[in-house]
C-alpha cells in the first residue's frame, strides 16, 4: 500500500517542481532566459535561486515585478540587470510570480 502511495504522489510531486510551460515561454518571449536559467546561474541568478532567496517574503513578486520593468544591481553582484521596456506591467507581475511559485 505505501509503495502505491507513493508511486502516486511521485508524479504530482514532478509536475509541482517543473516550469509552468507558459510562463517559461513567456520568459523565453521576452529574452530573460538570455541571462536566466531554470536550474543555472548564466548572467544572472537561476530562477531556483531567485525564488530561495524570496522565499516567504509576501512582497516578492511586487518587488520582483519592480525589477523586472525598471532594472537593478547589487542584489546578486556586480553585473546589473537592465530595465525591460518590452515587459508589461501584467507580464513582469507573471513572471515574477513564476520565478516565485
Amino acid at each position: 500500500m505505501k509503495k502505491a502511495l507513493l508511486v502516486l504522489a511521485t508524479p504530482a510531486a514532478a509536475v509541482a517542481s517543473a516550469p509552468a510551460p507558459a510562463d517559461r515561454a513567456l520568459a523565453t518571449q521576452k529574452n530573460c532566459m538570455a541571462c536566466h536559467a531554470v536550474d543555472k546561474k548564466l548572467v544572472g541568478p537561476s530562477y531556483k535561486d531567485v525564488a530561495t532567496k524570496y522565499a516567504g517574503q509576501k512582497d516578492a513578486v511586487d518587488k520582483l515585478s519592480v525589477k523586472i520593468l525598471k532594472g537593478g544591481s547589487g542584489v546578486w553582484g556586480p553585473v546589473p540587470m537592465p530595465a525591460n521596456a518590452q515587459v508589461s506591467e501584467a507580464e513582469a507581475k507573471k513572471l515574477a510570480a513564476w520565478c516565485c511559485r
